[in-house]
């Protein structure tokens, strides 16, 4: 009888331990390691000047920063892919700017949508998070958003990573002498670009641009855009940006000299197959940063949506360099 009764008892204490482990569980997540737990991308706001930023974010704070700027008329969800695998060994954070993605849009007639401005608000974004040191990567509209913070931030650069972003006349292919013509006279060309900008095929054009394989572009990457620029006031918002481009062409020469003189580590991706901006643009940061690498990838405007898994690879391996250099 007594081995009946402590068999019992045996049984009824391992029952409550497996339940109370089992609770455990359920109540605390369990990680593989420390580092784990941060590769979850989080989505946050915040405010600056009374309007509100979106931002993605993950990694350990305490790893190098890669701060991503996304062109147009994209946002910070572009580089979802990058942040999920890079944020293991990286902090990573994607600002959206004002006008675009999730953060404040403010009307066109109420908010000066220039690049400067823009600019300013991702300086200012940048101080809140007190970021001291990061590594810039810049697409499209990245680029001059990027260059105007360099400039004012010179110390703050650990390296550039450049995708499709032009910093010279040589970048911009002859589809730009008709956008040109707006720059000269806003009124005359200004519903006839403002159809263009929202139409779906131009959209489209972005991302599938002359890719050889069509068949690799996800619709949804721009049917989201096309329902992005019809929303109300939003074409005008976006004209207004792009009618102020031309002053990025202008800064052309300062930002070229910005990177002759720092000479910061540079990795150039271009896609091959953008419409917009021509491979020689890529080629011309050579001259200014002659150790820059540069490479040419089978890919749009967007070059992600065609080589994402050959752009990681050259980003991470870029990105040991620039940390075991720091």
């Amino acid at each position: 009888m007594q081995k009946i009764i402590s068999a019992l008892c045996l049984f009824v204490m391992i029952f409550i331990t497996l339940n109370y482990v089992m609770a455990q569980k359920k109540r605390v997540p369990v990680f593989k390691d420390s580092s784990t737990r941060y590769t979850t991308i989080v989505y946050k706001t915040i405010t600056i000047n009374g309007q509100t930023i979106f931002y993605r974010e993950a990694g350990q704070p305490d790893k190098p920063t890669i701060l991503f700027l996304h062109g147009f008329p994209s946002s910070s969800r572009m580089w979802q892919p990058l942040l999920k695998e890079l944020s293991a060994d990286y902090h990573v954070i994607a600002p959206d700017y004002i006008g675009f993605g999730h953060s404040s849009q403010p009307a066109a007639d109420s908010f000066e949508y220039t690049f400067d401005n823009l600019a300013s608000y991702i300086d200012g974004f940048i101080s809140a998070l007190s970021l001291n040191k990061f590594i810039l990567v810049q697409q499209d509209y990245g680029g001059p958003i990027g260059m105007r913070i360099a400039e004012k931030n010179p110390q703050k650069i650990q390296a550039i990573i450049i995708q499709n972003a032009v910093s010279h006349k040589e970048g911009l292919s002859p589809l730009w002498d008709t956008r040109k013509a707006f720059w000269a006279d806003k009124d005359k060309y200004y519903d006839a670009v403002k159809k263009n900008f929202i139409s779906l095929e131009a959209t489209k054009q972005r991302h599938i641009g002359n890719t050889v394989v069509p068949e690799k572009i996800d619709p949804d990457t721009y049917t989201d855009e096309y329902l992005f620029l019809n929303k109300p006031g939003m074409a005008d918002i976006q004209l207004n940006l792009f009618h102020d481009y031309q002053n990025n062409v202008k800064l052309y020469p300062q930002w070229q000299e910005w990177l002759k003189k720092h000479q910061p580590q540079m990795l150039v991706v271009w896609g091959r197959y953008d419409p917009s901006f021509t491979v020689a643009g890529a080629w011309k940061y050579k001259e200014d940063v002659p150790g820059a690498e540069i490479h040419i990838v089978d890919g749009g405007h967007f070059a992600l949506d065609e080589a994402e898994v050959e752009i990681l690879s050259l980003m991470q391996n870029f990105l040991k360099e620039v940390v075991a250099k720091k």
